[in-house]
């Protein structure tokens, strides 16, 4: 495996455990309540255009691997999808290019 794939790897499990220890901790905090979660997002101005920035990446991320999955055929690489919206782009971007720079058999 290269050294750049390694990074990539490192970073998609590092996008992944990172921001789940805040959520696992919230969790832990205010129970499992996903409509109190999102709300907290939207706490003040701040927090709210965060969340569009997250979520319009999210969105263009998915279009991008959609595209290249179409013409590159790497279907592997759809996992990318589940793994930034049920995680986030922190995850879901280097775990795209990681599956995106496997050697081509």
């Amino acid at each position: 495996m290269s050294p750049l794939r390694m990074i990539y790897l490192a970073l998609a499990i590092w996008g992944a455990v990172h921001p789940m220890y805040y959520f696992v901790q919230w969790f832990g905090e205010n129970g499992f309540d996903l409509g109190a979660m999102a709300a907290a997002w939207n706490v003040n101005a701040a927090t709210s255009g965060l969340v569009w920035d997250l979520t319009i990446a999210a969105i263009t991320l998915t279009v991008f691997i959609l595209a290249e999955v179409a013409v590159r055929r790497n279907w592997i690489a759809l996992i990318a999808i589940p793994a930034t919206f049920c995680i986030g782009v922190s995850c879901g971007l280097p775990l795209y290019l990681f599956l995106r720079t496997r050697p081509v058999v």
